[in-house]
C-alpha cells in the first residue's frame, strides 16, 4: 500500500467547531503501528465533548469506537493482546492504554480500567503526533497499547465492539452480586446504544423477562427486538410513583430484581432505585462524566430494601474476548445488533454526524473514512 506523507484529521478546536487539518505521518517506531482508519462510531461521550469540552482536551482528534487496517508495523510488534499473530493488512480495534505504573496496573492487572492515568484513543489531548483519534485518515498506535485482531467482522460489527465491551463489563460487574439468574426480572433504564447492548447481553445469558424504560417510543420499539418483554415511556406517566406502580404491576407487585441504569441522568438514577424490589440490585452504567448530583433516601432506597449496588467503569482488555463471543452468540440467536448503526456519515460531514448524535435522531451514528 502506498502510504502518503500526510493525513487529514477532524480536529475539535472548540465546542461545536471542527477544523480539517493535514498532519505529517511520522515514522513508525519499533513498538508502534500505523493504522488506516476505516470507520468509527459516535459515542455519547463524543457528543458531550463536542458540545462543551467537559474534559478540557481541545484541540483534539476525537473518535474512540473505531477500527482500521494495519499498514505499517514496528519490528517489536508480533501479536495482539490475546496472542494472535499480527501482520500488515490485519483489521484491528483498540482498547484502553494503561500506564503500567500505578497501583491498579501493578496490583490488579485484571482491573486496569481503574488505572489513574489510563488513556484511550480519541479522548486524549493533542500532542506532537496529532493522529490520536479515529476521526482521521490514519491513527498512530503507541507502545503498550491493547490491540485486538478482528479479521472477518463487518465494518459495522467492528464499530460496535467498543460499546459492546461497555455492556459486557457492566454485566460482568452485575454478576458479582449473584442476582442474575435465568428467572431474574431485569429492568434496563435508557435505551440508547449502551442500554440496548446491555439488553442484548442479558438476553444471551438466557434471561427472558426484561423491562425497558425510556422516553422515546422508537427506541422502545427497538428494545422489543432486543428482548424487552415490557416497555414503558416514562414521559407518559404523571410522576415516578405512577411509573413504579406500572413496573410493579408486571413484576407481581414486587419491582425489578435487577436494574441497569444507562441514561447518564442523575434524576434517572434516583428513580431507578425506586423500581428495585427488596433484596434486589442495580448496576450504574450511565455516568462516564460528571453529570451532577441527585437526592436519594438511604432508608427506603438502600437499607430497607437491602439492595446491592455496583458501579461500572468502561471495560478492561480482558472483556474484549468475551465481547467477541457475545457478538457471535447474539447473531446466532437472532438479535439484530448490527441494526444499531442507523446512520453513516463520511469524515467530511463529521459536524453533521455529531449533531445527529446530540439530537438523538438515530441510535448509533457512525463516521466512515474512505
Amino acid at each position: 500500500m502506498n502510504i502518503p506523507k500526510t493525513a487529514k484529521a477532524a480536529v475539535l478546536t472548540a465546542p461545536g467547531k471542527f477544523e480539517f487539518r493535514e498532519f505529517p505521518i511520522p515514522e513508525t517506531g519499533d513498538d508502534e503501528m500505523l493504522v488506516k482508519v476505516e470507520g468509527c462510531g459516535v459515542c455519547g461521550t463524543d457528543g458531550h465533548e463536542y458540545k462543551r469540552d467537559p474534559f478540557g482536551i481541545c484541540p483534539t482528534v476525537l473518535g474512540h469506537e473505531g477500527t482500521g487496517t494495519i499498514v505499517r508495523m514496528g519490528k517489536n510488534i508480533h501479536t495482539d493482546f490475546t496472542g494472535l499473530p499480527l501482520a500488515v493488512g490485519d483489521q484491528i480495534v483498540t482498547c484502553i492504554i494503561p500506564c503500567g505504573e500505578c497501583s491498579a496496573c501493578k496490583n490488579t492487572p485484571e482491573r486496569t480500567n481503574m488505572c489513574e492515568k489510563s488513556g484511550i484513543y480519541g479522548l486524549n489531548p493533542d500532542d506532537d503526533i496529532h493522529l490520536n483519534g479515529y476521526y482521521g485518515e490514519y491513527l498512530v498506535i503507541r507502545k503498550n497499547s491493547t490491540v485486538f485482531k478482528v479479521n472477518g467482522m463487518t465494518l459495522d460489527q467492528r464499530m460496535l465492539v467498543e460499546p459492546a465491551a461497555v455492556a459486557i463489563h457492566a454485566v460482568e460487574r452485575a454478576k458479582t452480586t449473584g442476582l442474575l439468574r435465568f428467572d431474574t426480572t431485569v429492568l434496563v433504564q435508557g435505551c440508547g446504544p449502551i442500554g440496548l447492548m446491555v439488553m442484548a447481553v442479558v438476553r444471551t445469558l438466557g434471561i427472558e423477562h426484561i423491562i425497558a424504560v425510556d422516553g422515546n417510543d422508537n427506541r422502545l420499539e427497538t428494545a422489543k427486538k432486543f428482548g424487552a418483554t415490557d416497555t414503558f415511556n416514562f414521559t407518559k406517566f404523571a410522576d415516578v410513583n405512577e411509573l413504579v406502580a406500572a413496573v410493579r404491576k408486571v413484576t407481581n407487585g414486587l419491582g425489578a430484581e435487577f436494574v441497569f441504569q444507562c441514561t447518564g441522568v442523575p434524576a434517572a438514577h434516583a428513580n431507578a432505585l425506586k423500581m428495585i424490589r427488596r433484596g434486589g440490585g442495580m448496576c450504574e452504567v450511565g455516568f462516564f462524566m460528571n453529570g451532577g448530583e441527585c437526592a436519594v433516601n438511604p432508608h427506603f432506597d438502600f437499607c430497607n430494601k437491602e439492595i446491592t449496588l455496583v458501579g461500572s467503569w468502561v471495560y478492561t482488555p480482558q472483556n474484549y474476548p468475551t465481547t467477541f463471543a457475545f457478538l457471535k452468540r447474539a447473531k446466532g440467536i437472532g438479535l439484530p445488533v448490527e441494526s444499531l448503526v442507523t446512520h453513516h456519515f463520511p469524515l467530511e460531514k463529521i459536524g453533521e454526524a455529531l449533531e445527529t448524535n446530540v439530537k438523538m435522531l438515530g441510535i448509533k451514528v457512525a463516521v466512515v473514512v474512505d
